[in-house]
């Protein structure tokens, strides 16, 4: 599937969800991995506002992309965010949805309403 490059620029992130390691097998708790670094893997929850509009996504990023100063409540950047479309096929049902990564996350700020 296609992967999409978001543009937050404009956007406002606020964390709600401290990182957490990505369990890959929830049965064995076995952690993520990158597929290509074999580094493991993050999640983070996040309320991303942007032209009057908000919702809750989880994203994934490397555990080295977590950086210090983090609070739940505050706002975040997530730089290198991309959106890729997923879709499978469990237990005969089909499910679908969008899976969000970044390459980091880290102390961002509010952003300044525009006037004019």
């Amino acid at each position: 599937m296609r992967v999409i490059r978001v543009d937050a620029s404009t956007a406002t992130i606020l964390l709600t969800e401290a990182p957490a390691p990505k369990v890959r097998e929830r049965q064995t708790g076995e952690i993520a991995k990158d597929t290509v670094s074999g580094e493991a893997l993050m999640t983070i929850g996040v309320v991303y506002i942007d032209g009057g509009e908000s919702s809750l996504i989880q994203v994934t990023i490397p555990e080295s992309g977590v950086t210090d100063g983090l609070t739940v409540g505050a706002p975040v950047s997530l730089p290198g965010l991309v959106a890729r479309p997923w879709q499978s096929v469990f237990n005969g049902r089909e499910r679908h949805g969008i899976a969000y990564r970044a390459t980091a996350v880290m102390p961002g700020a509010f952003q300044m309403a525009q006037v004019g």
